[in-house]
């Protein structure tokens, strides 16, 4: 499987298809702060051939993939508006996914992204992932990054953090959390699965592993091919 750039309205994304047409589910990736592609994460694009699935990672620099403008960005389209605008209809047109064989998964803040966008989104994205995911946002607050410019407070970050975006009434079907003991935001995903338990909120948690976060990819292509094979007996 090769990995090539594509181009969606007007801005980078790397992409990953079979050679041939499959009806196969796909990933939505979201980078992390580093922007690191997922062809840089060792055994990502071979647990990814495998099963012969699509994968798109759209770039947007250090944005946290937020419902909010970023200059750096998009002056006047939020990373958001531009997954859900943009991003997800390319998909739809060019592999004919549906909500029920499309995951979105993420790592660091990208991690933080994936969760969110599916907390906020729980309909479009059934089934989401996060490895070393940055929850918390007033813990990244004040490193001189976009959430500086958006957020006036440590508090006033904390206040928009994924775990804040968490609905009484609706859900994902399926979340994936992993994050080792040792990580600088272990505490944030320890947070969001409290507050998941206390909702009553099915999800897998891996957090008291040391483990590097490459490490936890089998765990994460194990619970997408148990949530895809759920999901996918429905549309029979």
């Amino acid at each position: 499987m090769q990995w090539h750039e594509v181009v969606i309205g007007g801005k980078p994304a790397l992409c990953a298809e079979p050679s041939f047409f499959s009806a196969s589910p796909a990933i939505l990736f979201l980078h992390d702060a580093r922007a690191t592609p997922p062809d840089a994460i060792s055994g990502w694009t071979e647990m990814l051939a495998r099963r012969r699935w699509r994968c798109l990672a759209p770039a947007s620099g250090c944005s946290w993939w937020l419902q909010h403008p970023i200059p750096l960005f998009d002056p006047t389209i939020s990373p958001e508006e531009h997954l859900l605008n943009t991003v997800l209809p390319w998909m739809q047109e060019r592999w004919q996914v549906t909500p029920q064989r499309l995951a979105v998964v993420g790592f660091g803040m990208g991690g933080q992204g994936a969760i969110r966008l599916a907390l906020r989104h729980p309909a479009v994205f059934p089934v989401a992932a996060s490895i070393d995911g940055a929850m918390d946002l007033q813990d990244a607050w004040g490193w001189g990054t976009p959430l500086d410019d958006i957020y006036p407070s440590r508090e006033a970050a904390r206040r928009d953090s994924a775990l804040m975006h968490l609905k009484s009434t609706a859900w994902p079907e399926f979340l994936f959390l992993a994050c080792s003991p040792d990580s600088y935001w272990h505490r944030g995903n320890d947070r969001l699965q409290e507050k998941l338990l206390a909702h009553g909120v099915p999800h897998q948690a891996l957090l008291d592993q040391q483990r590097s976060p490459e490490s936890f990819l089998p765990d994460l292509f194990a619970f997408l091919d148990r949530a895809f094979a759920q999901l996918s007996r429905r549309l029979i």
